[in-house]
């Protein structure tokens, strides 16, 4: 069975319709070398975290806030689309797909084991295996702070000065001054 040319009348390559939002198809050479280059720079920046990983994770990220903190391991797929603000600290094994735009806000607490996740797939069976994707950016604003195992999806704000329950999976936008916890998270009371 032939697949299907969604992008005849689309002159963008893959790399700038990931970059617009829209669906693509992740298997791109140009794609393919940006993540091996931040899978590179960040077993580069676990290697060298007792002594020289700030350079690195300044490096590996689109922005590094003064006095911000990041717990090796990281995983990434670009590193470039990440912005953490002054004075987060984020524990171990963060995950952050930035195929859009992650921006984590000043002053976050950020537990163990976090997801922020921007890929998304088409519902639709033939799209998926025809490996199309797209990605909505993450918004987490400032002195946020997201217990461990929180996963947060697609397209998501998380206003400032919120809390999210450990464990919590964040669908939907979560207001400003919150404690929000379970799957999917919910507000349970105001702070």
């Amino acid at each position: 069975m032939p697949q299907t040319d969604y992008f005849a009348q689309d002159p963008r390559s893959n790399l700038e319709r990931m970059r617009a939002g829209d669906l693509y198809i992740a298997d791109d050479p140009e794609i393919a070398r940006r993540q091996q280059r931040a899978v590179r720079l960040a077993a580069r920046y676990q290697a060298a975290y007792a002594e020289a990983a700030r350079p690195l994770l300044a490096e590996l990220l689109g922005s590094l806030g003064e006095d911000a903190h990041v717990r090796p391991p990281l995983y990434v797929d670009y590193g470039s689309n990440i912005a953490i603000g002054a004075r987060t600290f984020v524990n171990y094994n963060l995950t952050a797909l930035d195929v859009a735009a992650v921006t984590i806000g000043e002053d976050c607490q950020i537990g163990p084991n976090v997801q922020l996740l921007t890929p998304t797939h088409p519902l639709e069976p033939r799209p998926r295996r025809d490996k199309l994707e797209a990605a909505r950016p993450i918004t987490i604003g400032d002195n946020v702070w997201l217990g461990g195992g929180v996963i947060v999806l697609p397209g998501v704000t998380i206003g400032e000065d919120s809390v999210i329950g450990a464990g919590a999976v964040v669908t939907k936008d979560v207001p400003a001054g919150v404690v929000a916890v379970g799957s999917p998270a919910r507000p349970v009371r105001d702070l």
